[in-house]
């Protein structure tokens, strides 16, 4: 046997260790011991909290189960306020009771963390009774739980790495197997989601974006032209709007000013009013006669109780500008834009106005505008291209409508360049809070801070405890909106594209900063030294590094699995800040109402990543440290049931991505694979220059490695074309299963699911032949044949919720017409809500200001002590605008 003599100082000396060396001393058990014990108790302190408050609190833990801004088909039923009943309540509900009543989006959110939960639990059946042997009579020195990784195989054992070669071979095969039945399973409930009624007839199936579009093309005749004109049936040109824009922004401006004064005047004439009448000034028969003269002079009726000096009033330029009546002002503002704004308007609507690159296609079917969307529309590169379908308007970036195809790939490669240099880069603003949590060697080193050593105590403690706890806050919450920043600025000119991008910005982010820095710096500062002085031992030092630090992600784990999954439960800080920012912004009917009706949204692209960086970790120490697929069992599962409930009954889909970001989930979470059969083989390297035995682990290692890269690259090559285009044969498949009527496997589908991860299936049919049709497939088949259990046929039944109100979707000619046009082309003055008051100040504020603008007092009133109530229980105030669904 090779020896090997490398001292204490050597990187590779926590593998190779002398037999008389002293044995390592390991805290890793007392190290989960007291990260778990903190852990669970916060947990059900926030669980029981959770339980309690969501028996007053409905508005904030259960507002899917009756909000007014919901349509009744998307609510939930109602839900028991019990210990337990809610749990049952909830489980009551499949999972697909999100796809049919939320969004896709949302589904496949809990069907991602439900599918990585089962990878780490199958991981433990496959690890635990193989490698925890394996590696605990490795005859290695390791103690407590450190026993139990790859780094306690010592020289002389490597024989042993065939047991984690195979092992690797199973578990990394059996996560590639579940990828590819996953995007099997997504590629199906796509086209069942795309090629659905209530989808297909929607306007954005039908309408498709081209940008980059060349002047020449830039006309609907030469549109219609290119595609039929017995196939388009509508056309919207993008145009310049800033001008319009601003006009439209000012008129807005000016009408949230009136619609604030009013109501000041309003509340002021009231609290004079209860004065005079708490001291018998006035009396009510005096009032009832005062409100016949709502049509006289504007403001006379106020004018009774207050004085005209104490009207409200602003000034033109903040601190130095003239002062003006707030209300005539407004007024005045609104009846001068408003012509200006409709004659703008008309010229937009009639391209009279400068157009840009930008044009939406409507087509008559679902049929010709999947036709245009997957043909080549010009023959210069990068021309009425990238091309987008099912765009919601309300979805649209306009700024980036008029980027041009060079600016297109300019802005593309500055804004992933600047992304890549912030993550290489991110330690530098992370090391300088960290110098701040130290300040003695901080003064020590920078002779100007040093008198920060004379300041007291107390002072210095706010400075090297909270501030740097602050500033990593504020660092870690500026990340998200940076990165989404730059995927707007790259150019892309839909919301889904935005956070498509951000996920793949803040995974690169969470996996290089959060995994592979940690990784590589957390055992010694010789080892950035070494990375500089010598690139090439990076891969060296990730492999070795890697089981020394798995205690380090397990605590990580559980700190995410249970308080954050909780706290995703408890949502404490938004129940504060609803109930302070209620009380302190909440003083119009509006603002009560939009706090009210709107719903919690998520932005997956950044939601995803945390779920994903935890995969990979967990994928990457399977084989090397196995018990971290126990823990991420665990936490990711607690972060499944908090996303459930939090899905069925708090959150809302504001941006729709039609489930890619799930798929891009998939591929992500498949570095952890790689990360683990590139350490695997750093680490059988090191095994080699030791002992000779380890080089057929290493060989079987590699040509493992070529081969699921190889499989991988052809996956995505099969199914590149499935993700972004609908098959013609379905198309005709669809209208054959339209002609038969609902299926009673239909009807039930709500209670039902048909694959392996969602196991509660009873039974219920998904083959196309009647033959299929009678058997009744087992979990294995099922599981091993996604193509015919889980194909288009039986995922369309899971897409229908037999709702008709849903199924076929029209639209008013009107809303069809100006459907994509700028919201500043078809924006209307808002309707302004004040509340109604006794005196009759609030009749004539709405008669004067109606001449300029639609305004209204109805269901909203001042109360006896002056406070703003709207009518709650009628859920549809005056303002309320149903939403349309494109």
């Amino acid at each position: 046997m090779a020896t090997y003599n490398e001292g204490p100082g050597s990187p590779h000396h926590w593998l190779f260790r002398r037999a008389d060396e002293p044995k390592d001393d390991s805290n890793s058990a007392s190290g989960l011991v007291s990260t778990l014990v903190p852990s669970l108790i916060i947990f059900g302190v926030m669980v029981l909290l959770f339980i309690i408050l969501r028996r007053s609190q409905r508005r904030m833990y259960m507002p899917r189960t009756y909000i007014g801004s919901l349509r009744p088909h998307e609510r939930s039923p109602e839900s028991s306020t019990g210990l337990i009943g809610w749990i049952i309540d909830m489980y009551k509900l499949p999972d697909t009771y999100v796809l049919q009543h939320h969004s896709m989006d949302a589904y496949l959110l809990l069907r991602y963390l439900k599918l990585m939960t089962v990878i780490c639990f199958v991981g433990c059946l496959m690890t635990w009774p193989i490698l925890f042997p394996v590696n605990a009579t490795g005859g290695g020195i390791k103690s407590q739980l450190d026993i139990l990784t790859l780094s306690n195989i010592r020289d002389g054992n490597f024989a042993r790495y065939y047991a984690h070669t195979f092992v690797t071979w199973l578990f990394v095969g059996f996560v590639f197997f579940l990828m590819t039945r996953e995007c099997i399973y997504y590629i199906n409930l796509r086209q069942a989601y795309a090629l659905s009624p209530s989808y297909a007839s929607r306007l954005s199936s039908r309408t498709v974006l081209f940008s980059s579009v060349p002047e020449e093309y830039l006309s609907e005749e030469k549109i219609r032209g290119i595609f039929g004109n017995d196939k388009v049936k509508n056309v919207w040109i993008a145009t310049d709007i800033n001008e319009l824009e601003d006009k439209v922004e000012e008129r807005e401006n000016a009408a949230m000013k009136l619609e604030a004064a009013e109501i000041k005047l309003i509340r002021l004439a009231n609290e004079a009013r209860l004065k005079a009448l708490k001291k018998g000034q006035a009396t009510p028969e005096d009032e009832t006669a005062r409100l016949d003269e709502r049509d006289g002079e504007s403001g006379s009726v106020a004018a009774r109780w207050i004085k005209d000096s104490d009207r409200p009033t602003h000034r033109l330029t903040p601190l130095i500008g003239k002062k003006v009546d707030t209300i005539n002002w407004a007024r005045s503002e609104i009846e001068r834009l408003t012509p200006e704004i409709e004659e703008l308007q008309a010229r937009h609507r009639a391209g009279e106005a400068k157009l840009v690159t930008s044009v939406f296609v409507q087509f008559h079917t679902q049929a010709d505008a999947q036709g245009a969307y997957q043909s080549v529309a010009h023959n210069l590169p990068l021309h009425m291209a990238p091309r987008y379908i099912g765009i919601d308007p309300t979805q649209v970036i306009w700024s980036n409508l008029r980027i041009r195809w060079w600016e297109r790939v300019i802005r593309y490669f500055a804004t992933v360049g600047f992304v890549v240099a912030l993550i290489i880069f991110w330690a530098i603003p992370t090391a300088v809070v960290g110098a701040i949590s130290n300040i003695n060697f901080l003064t020590q080193k920078v002779p100007f801070l040093r008198f920060i050593d004379s300041v007291p105590d107390w002072i210095k403690g706010v400075i090297t405890g909270l501030l740097p706890t602050v500033a990593m806050a504020v660092l870690m919450a500026l990340l998200p909106i940076v990165l989404r920043l730059m995927a707007k600025l790259g150019g892309v000119p839909t919301a889904a594209a935005v956070e498509l991008r951000t996920q793949n910005f803040y995974f690169a982010f969470q996996v290089v900063q959060v995994f592979l820095v940690v990784t590589l710096t957390s055992s010694a500062a010789g080892v950035v030294e070494d990375i500089i002085q010598q690139p090439p031992k990076a891969a060296t030092l990730l492999a070795q590094n890697l089981p020394k630090v798995s205690n380090f992600y397990i605590s990580y784990i559980i700190l995410q699995g249970l308080s954050f999954s909780s706290g995703e439960l408890l949502q404490l800080s938004g129940l504060i800040l609803s109930k302070i920012l209620g009380k302190l912004l909440d003083n119009s009917p509006r603002k009560m109402y939009n706090r009210w009706a709107s719903l919690s949204g998520l932005g997956w692209g950044t939601v995803f990543p945390v779920f994903e960086l935890l995969a990979v970790i967990a994928l990457t120490y399977s084989c090397i440290a196995p018990l971290v697929l126990g823990f991420a069992t665990i936490g990711l599962y607690l972060f499944y049931f908090a996303y459930r409930y939090n899905m069925l009954y708090v959150s809302n889909a504001d941006i729709d991505t039609q489930g890619r970001v799930y798929i891009q989930a998939l591929q992500h979470t498949t570095t952890g694979c790689y990360l683990l059969m590139v350490c695997l083989v750093g680490l059988f390297a090191i095994g080699t220059a030791a002992d000779r035995r380890a080089l057929g682990p290493l060989i079987l290692m590699i040509i493992f490695l070529i081969f699921i890269t190889l499989y991988h690259i052809t996956l995505n090559q099969a199914i590149a074309p499935l993700l972004d285009y609908l098959p013609k044969n379905l198309e005709s498949e669809q209208q054959a299963l339209l002609s038969q009527g609902p299926s009673p496997a239909q009807k039930d589908s709500d209670n039902n699911t048909v694959d392996g991860i969602d196991t509660a299936e009873k039974g219920l049919s998904a083959a196309e032949s009647p033959a299929d049709q009678q058997q009744q497939p087992n979990f294995i088949l099922k599981f091993f044949r996604p193509d015919k259990y889980a194909n288009y046929a039986t995922l369309r039944r899971l897409i229908q919720t037999g709702d008709a109100e849903t199924e076929t979707p029209t639209y008013p000619p009107e809303v069809e017409r100006d459907a994509y046009f700028h919201p500043a082309i078809k924006a209307q003055a808002p309707l302004l809500w004040i509340p109604r008051d006794d005196a009759g100040v609030s009749r004539q504020e709405v008669q004067h200001s109606l001449r300029v603008i639609p305004i209204t007092d109805e269901d909203a009133w001042l109360d006896d002590k002056n406070k703003i109530h709207w009518n709650e229980e009628k859920g549809e105030p005056p303002i309320y605008e149903e939403k349309i669904y494109y």
